[in-house]
Protein backbone atom coordinates (compact mmCIF):
# COMPACT_ATOMS: atom_id res chain seq x y z
CA UNK A 1 0.00 0.00 0.00
CA UNK A 2 3.20 2.70 -0.18
CA UNK A 3 4.39 5.06 -2.69
CA UNK A 4 5.53 2.60 -5.03
CA UNK A 5 1.89 2.37 -6.36
CA UNK A 6 2.55 5.59 -7.81
CA UNK A 7 4.00 6.02 -11.14
CA UNK A 8 7.55 7.15 -12.08
CA UNK A 9 8.03 11.08 -12.97
CA UNK A 10 8.02 10.35 -16.40
CA UNK A 11 5.10 8.25 -16.90
CA UNK A 12 2.92 11.27 -15.11
CA UNK A 13 2.09 13.30 -18.81
CA UNK A 14 1.01 10.48 -20.18
CA UNK A 15 -1.58 9.49 -17.19
CA UNK A 16 -2.81 13.09 -17.35
CA UNK A 17 -5.70 13.92 -20.06
CA UNK A 18 -5.35 17.17 -22.15
CA UNK A 19 -8.13 19.25 -23.89
CA UNK A 20 -8.62 17.29 -26.22
CA UNK A 21 -9.75 13.96 -24.63
CA UNK A 22 -13.25 12.87 -23.63
CA UNK A 23 -12.00 13.19 -20.15
CA UNK A 24 -11.51 16.80 -20.84
CA UNK A 25 -14.52 17.77 -22.69
CA UNK A 26 -16.82 15.51 -20.84
CA UNK A 27 -15.95 14.92 -17.15
CA UNK A 28 -16.97 18.51 -15.58
CA UNK A 29 -20.35 19.66 -17.21
CA UNK A 30 -22.09 21.05 -14.74
CA UNK A 31 -25.31 18.85 -15.07
CA UNK A 32 -22.85 15.88 -13.84
CA UNK A 33 -23.30 17.73 -10.65
CA UNK A 34 -26.82 15.92 -10.25
CA UNK A 35 -25.21 12.78 -10.13
CA UNK A 36 -22.78 13.70 -7.02
CA UNK A 37 -25.07 12.04 -4.64
CA UNK A 38 -25.15 8.15 -6.50
CA UNK A 39 -21.58 8.49 -7.16
CA UNK A 40 -21.13 9.05 -3.03
CA UNK A 41 -23.87 6.16 -2.44
CA UNK A 42 -22.29 4.07 -4.66
CA UNK A 43 -18.85 4.77 -2.91
CA UNK A 44 -19.72 3.93 0.38
CA UNK A 45 -21.74 0.93 -0.31
CA UNK A 46 -18.76 -0.88 -0.41
CA UNK A 47 -17.85 -2.16 3.15
CA UNK A 48 -14.53 -0.61 3.57
CA UNK A 49 -15.47 2.57 2.41
CA UNK A 50 -18.84 2.89 4.38
CA UNK A 51 -16.48 1.76 7.84
CA UNK A 52 -13.97 4.45 6.63
CA UNK A 53 -16.56 7.05 5.83
CA UNK A 54 -18.55 6.65 9.18
CA UNK A 55 -15.48 6.81 11.18
CA UNK A 56 -13.63 9.46 9.49
CA UNK A 57 -15.74 12.06 7.17
CA UNK A 58 -17.59 15.09 8.36
CA UNK A 59 -20.22 14.90 5.39
CA UNK A 60 -22.98 14.35 8.12
CA UNK A 61 -21.88 17.94 9.41
CA UNK A 62 -20.97 19.71 6.16
CA UNK A 63 -22.26 18.26 3.34
CA UNK A 64 -21.60 20.75 0.67
CA UNK A 65 -18.35 20.80 2.51
CA UNK A 66 -17.73 17.21 1.58
CA UNK A 67 -19.15 17.82 -1.84
CA UNK A 68 -16.64 20.88 -2.99
CA UNK A 69 -13.48 18.77 -1.61
CA UNK A 70 -14.52 15.76 -4.07
CA UNK A 71 -14.85 18.63 -6.85
CA UNK A 72 -11.62 20.67 -5.63
CA UNK A 73 -9.53 17.04 -5.94
CA UNK A 74 -11.33 15.84 -8.83
CA UNK A 75 -10.73 18.86 -11.30
CA UNK A 76 -7.21 19.24 -10.09
CA UNK A 77 -6.68 15.93 -11.15
CA UNK A 78 -8.24 16.44 -14.97
CA UNK A 79 -7.70 20.30 -15.34
CA UNK A 80 -4.13 21.46 -14.32
CA UNK A 81 -0.67 20.79 -15.23
CA UNK A 82 0.82 16.93 -14.74
CA UNK A 83 3.42 17.71 -12.34
CA UNK A 84 0.17 19.51 -10.28
CA UNK A 85 -1.54 16.83 -10.99
CA UNK A 86 0.47 14.24 -9.71
CA UNK A 87 0.70 16.07 -6.37
CA UNK A 88 -2.55 16.38 -6.13
CA UNK A 89 -2.62 13.06 -5.84
CA UNK A 90 0.16 11.97 -3.79
CA UNK A 91 -1.26 14.15 -1.32
CA UNK A 92 -4.79 12.60 -1.91
CA UNK A 93 -3.27 8.75 -1.24
CA UNK A 94 -0.72 10.08 1.61
CA UNK A 95 -4.17 10.95 3.64
CA UNK A 96 -5.75 7.84 2.66
CA UNK A 97 -3.20 6.40 4.66
CA UNK A 98 -4.63 7.52 7.76
CA UNK A 99 -8.21 6.12 7.06
CA UNK A 100 -8.39 2.63 8.88
CA UNK A 101 -10.02 0.95 11.90
CA UNK A 102 -12.17 -1.35 13.34
CA UNK A 103 -15.65 -2.47 11.54
CA UNK A 104 -18.67 -3.04 13.56
CA UNK A 105 -18.07 -7.14 12.95
CA UNK A 106 -14.57 -7.14 14.26
CA UNK A 107 -13.02 -6.73 11.07
CA UNK A 108 -10.29 -4.36 10.39
CA UNK A 109 -10.32 -2.19 7.13
CA UNK A 110 -7.97 -0.01 5.16
CA UNK A 111 -9.00 3.10 2.78
CA UNK A 112 -5.89 1.22 0.52
CA UNK A 113 -7.45 -1.87 0.51
CA UNK A 114 -6.75 -2.16 -3.31
CA UNK A 115 -10.56 -3.15 -3.84
CA UNK A 116 -12.23 -0.61 -2.52
CA UNK A 117 -9.60 2.13 -3.08
CA UNK A 118 -10.26 1.16 -7.15
CA UNK A 119 -13.73 1.13 -6.37
CA UNK A 120 -14.37 4.64 -5.24
CA UNK A 121 -12.52 5.54 -8.83
CA UNK A 122 -14.05 3.68 -10.65
CA UNK A 123 -17.60 4.67 -9.17
CA UNK A 124 -16.54 8.47 -10.42
CA UNK A 125 -16.80 7.16 -14.07
CA UNK A 126 -19.69 5.30 -13.85
CA UNK A 127 -21.71 8.29 -11.86
CA UNK A 128 -20.41 10.65 -14.92
CA UNK A 129 -21.10 8.99 -18.03
CA UNK A 130 -24.67 7.32 -15.84
CA UNK A 131 -25.54 11.47 -15.46
CA UNK A 132 -24.72 12.22 -19.61
CA UNK A 133 -27.39 9.50 -20.39
CA UNK A 134 -30.00 11.02 -18.38
CA UNK A 135 -29.47 14.37 -18.21
CA UNK A 136 -27.05 15.75 -20.87
CA UNK A 137 -25.52 14.39 -24.32
CA UNK A 138 -24.60 10.78 -24.15
CA UNK A 139 -21.20 9.46 -24.84
CA UNK A 140 -21.31 7.38 -28.12
CA UNK A 141 -20.01 4.14 -27.42
CA UNK A 142 -16.19 4.85 -28.72
CA UNK A 143 -16.39 7.78 -26.65
CA UNK A 144 -17.07 5.64 -23.55
CA UNK A 145 -14.12 3.12 -24.33
CA UNK A 146 -11.82 5.87 -24.80
CA UNK A 147 -13.19 7.77 -21.55
CA UNK A 148 -12.26 4.46 -19.52
CA UNK A 149 -8.92 3.93 -20.68
CA UNK A 150 -8.34 7.70 -19.82
CA UNK A 151 -9.72 6.96 -16.53
CA UNK A 152 -8.12 4.05 -15.79
CA UNK A 153 -4.70 6.37 -16.48
CA UNK A 154 -5.56 8.55 -13.81
CA UNK A 155 -6.04 5.75 -11.15
CA UNK A 156 -2.83 4.91 -12.18
CA UNK A 157 -1.85 8.48 -11.20
CA UNK A 158 -3.43 7.71 -7.96
CA UNK A 159 -1.60 4.33 -7.01
CA UNK A 160 -4.96 2.45 -8.29
CA UNK A 161 -3.02 -1.07 -9.74
CA UNK A 162 -3.79 -1.51 -13.36
CA UNK A 163 -4.56 -5.14 -12.49
CA UNK A 164 -7.51 -3.89 -9.94
CA UNK A 165 -9.45 -2.11 -13.12
CA UNK A 166 -10.67 -3.84 -15.84
CA UNK A 167 -8.79 -3.33 -19.17
CA UNK A 168 -11.91 -2.66 -21.57
CA UNK A 169 -15.13 -0.79 -21.05
CA UNK A 170 -16.74 -4.27 -21.61
CA UNK A 171 -14.84 -5.44 -18.44
CA UNK A 172 -15.74 -2.84 -16.52
CA UNK A 173 -19.59 -3.02 -16.97
CA UNK A 174 -18.80 -6.85 -16.03
CA UNK A 175 -16.99 -5.42 -12.96
CA UNK A 176 -20.25 -3.02 -11.94
CA UNK A 177 -22.65 -5.93 -12.02
CA UNK A 178 -20.70 -7.85 -10.22
CA UNK A 179 -19.87 -5.13 -7.09
CA UNK A 180 -23.60 -4.40 -7.08
CA UNK A 181 -24.88 -7.89 -6.89
CA UNK A 182 -21.93 -9.60 -4.71
CA UNK A 183 -20.22 -6.68 -2.40
CA UNK A 184 -22.18 -3.56 -1.93
CA UNK A 185 -24.14 -3.72 1.14
CA UNK A 186 -26.48 -1.24 3.04
CA UNK A 187 -24.95 0.23 5.70
CA UNK A 188 -24.91 3.37 8.14
CA UNK A 189 -22.96 5.39 5.64
CA UNK A 190 -25.42 4.54 2.96
CA UNK A 191 -28.20 5.38 5.20
CA UNK A 192 -26.75 8.82 6.35
CA UNK A 193 -25.72 9.93 2.91
CA UNK A 194 -29.50 9.79 1.66
CA UNK A 195 -30.45 11.51 5.07
CA UNK A 196 -28.43 14.46 3.94
CA UNK A 197 -29.35 14.91 0.67
CA UNK A 198 -32.48 16.65 2.19
CA UNK A 199 -30.00 19.24 3.69
CA UNK A 200 -28.57 20.65 0.29
CA UNK A 201 -30.85 23.77 -0.27
CA UNK A 202 -29.65 26.22 -2.19
CA UNK A 203 -26.94 25.42 -4.77
CA UNK A 204 -23.75 26.99 -4.17
CA UNK A 205 -22.25 27.74 -7.51
CA UNK A 206 -20.78 30.25 -9.98
CA UNK A 207 -23.94 32.32 -10.79
CA UNK A 208 -23.36 32.00 -14.52
CA UNK A 209 -24.28 28.16 -13.64
CA UNK A 210 -27.49 29.03 -11.75
CA UNK A 211 -29.81 29.33 -15.13
CA UNK A 212 -28.80 25.63 -16.17
CA UNK A 213 -30.08 24.59 -12.63
CA UNK A 214 -33.45 26.66 -12.82
CA UNK A 215 -34.74 24.75 -15.95
CA UNK A 216 -34.87 22.11 -14.29
CA UNK A 217 -37.68 23.70 -11.91
CA UNK A 218 -36.89 21.52 -9.14
CA UNK A 219 -35.12 22.47 -5.43
CA UNK A 220 -31.18 21.44 -5.41
CA UNK A 221 -31.91 18.99 -2.53
CA UNK A 222 -35.22 17.52 -3.90
CA UNK A 223 -33.30 17.05 -8.11
CA UNK A 224 -30.06 15.19 -5.78
CA UNK A 225 -32.75 12.79 -3.77
CA UNK A 226 -34.38 12.15 -6.63
CA UNK A 227 -31.08 11.43 -9.07
CA UNK A 228 -29.45 9.32 -6.46
CA UNK A 229 -32.32 7.35 -5.99
CA UNK A 230 -33.36 6.68 -9.38
CA UNK A 231 -30.08 6.37 -10.92
CA UNK A 232 -29.47 3.27 -8.04
CA UNK A 233 -29.95 0.13 -9.90
CA UNK A 234 -33.31 -1.39 -8.45
CA UNK A 235 -31.34 -4.45 -6.53
CA UNK A 236 -29.60 -1.39 -4.79
CA UNK A 237 -33.31 0.49 -3.84
CA UNK A 238 -34.47 -2.64 -2.61
CA UNK A 239 -31.31 -3.94 -0.77
CA UNK A 240 -31.23 0.13 0.61
CA UNK A 241 -34.72 0.31 1.50
CA UNK A 242 -35.57 3.15 -0.65
CA UNK A 243 -39.05 3.34 -2.63
CA UNK A 244 -39.42 4.43 -6.29
CA UNK A 245 -42.39 4.68 -7.95
CA UNK A 246 -43.67 5.23 -11.48
CA UNK A 247 -44.65 9.45 -11.21
CA UNK A 248 -41.02 9.66 -9.08
CA UNK A 249 -39.46 7.90 -12.89
CA UNK A 250 -42.00 10.53 -14.80
CA UNK A 251 -40.30 13.13 -12.75
CA UNK A 252 -36.98 12.28 -12.84
CA UNK A 253 -37.30 11.75 -16.98
CA UNK A 254 -38.65 15.17 -16.78
CA UNK A 255 -35.47 16.80 -14.96
CA UNK A 256 -33.80 14.92 -17.57
CA UNK A 257 -35.51 16.37 -20.92
CA UNK A 258 -35.11 19.73 -19.02
CA UNK A 259 -31.64 19.66 -18.47
CA UNK A 260 -30.61 18.28 -22.11
CA UNK A 261 -33.27 21.08 -23.47
CA UNK A 262 -30.76 23.29 -21.76
CA UNK A 263 -27.38 22.15 -24.19
CA UNK A 264 -28.26 24.58 -26.97
CA UNK A 265 -28.22 27.79 -24.26
CA UNK A 266 -25.33 26.34 -22.45
CA UNK A 267 -22.05 28.19 -22.75
CA UNK A 268 -18.94 26.37 -22.59
CA UNK A 269 -17.31 27.57 -19.43
CA UNK A 270 -20.65 25.38 -18.38
CA UNK A 271 -20.21 22.25 -20.48
CA UNK A 272 -15.90 21.93 -19.52
CA UNK A 273 -16.29 23.92 -16.26
CA UNK A 274 -13.63 22.82 -14.81
CA UNK A 275 -11.00 25.39 -15.39
CA UNK A 276 -13.84 28.02 -14.91
CA UNK A 277 -14.66 25.79 -11.32
CA UNK A 278 -10.79 26.30 -10.43
CA UNK A 279 -10.65 29.80 -10.74
CA UNK A 280 -13.98 30.57 -8.85
CA UNK A 281 -12.44 28.26 -5.91
CA UNK A 282 -9.57 30.31 -6.03
CA UNK A 283 -7.79 30.47 -2.84
CA UNK A 284 -9.45 27.73 -1.53
CA UNK A 285 -7.90 25.17 -3.60
CA UNK A 286 -4.69 25.03 -1.79
CA UNK A 287 -5.95 23.37 1.90
CA UNK A 288 -9.09 21.70 -0.17
CA UNK A 289 -6.94 19.47 -2.48
CA UNK A 290 -4.66 18.39 0.11
CA UNK A 291 -7.37 16.44 2.33
CA UNK A 292 -9.08 13.24 1.64
CA UNK A 293 -12.31 14.00 -0.43
CA UNK A 294 -14.36 12.73 2.52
Amino acid sequence: MGITVLPREDEVPGLVPGPGSVTWQRAADVRTLIAAGYALVLQVAHPTVGAGVAEHSSYRRDPWGRLFRTLDFTNSLIYTEPQVAAKVARNLRSIHTQIKGVRADGSRYHALEPGAYAWVHASLFGAIASAHARFGIPLQRAQQEQFWIEWRGLGRLLGVRERDLPVTLGGYEDYFEEMVLEVLEDNASVQGVIETLDEFTDLPMPRYAEPVWRLGSLPAAHALRLATVGMLPGILRDRFGLRWTHAQEVELRTLGWALRAATPLMPQSLRVLGPFYLRWRGDALPGSVEEAPG
